[in-house]
């Protein structure tokens, strides 16, 4: 498998991220709004111009590929790639998560400076 340069995908917009969570199985644009809103307990509300300048992002960098079409919809999906720079986005959201847990104590308390 080829080394990937992350630094060329990362970090992913909020946006980018939730599209890559949710296309961890096949899904086609509208059920992909819907779920991203779902999951993002509506603080990502993609609308379909947005998704689909995304797709097109996405696909050309290769971590999305048309699975299939069934009558007007394209299904899409993560590729091998995709999964990858997600999961290092992961990684990356994880560090800065128990960076926060440390912080937000001293934020509650006032002495964060």
């Amino acid at each position: 498998m080829e080394e990937i340069n992350y630094s060329k995908y990362l970090p992913l917009s909020e946006a980018t991220f939730y599209v890559l969570v949710v296309l961890t199985e096949p899904l086609h644009g509208y059920a992909i709004m819907q779920k991203v809103e779902d999951i993002s307990e509506g603080n990502v509300v993609i609308g379909p111009g947005t998704l689909y300048g995304a797709f097109a992002t996405l696909e050309k960098q290769g971590l999305i590929a048309k699975v299939r079409e069934e009558e007007r919809r394209k299904y899409y999906e993560l590729s091998d790639k995709g999964r990858l720079v997600l999961a290092e986005h992961i990684r990356r959201l994880e560090i800065m998560f128990r960076n926060a847990q440390f912080a937000l104590p001293k934020l509650k308390m006032g002495v964060a400076k």
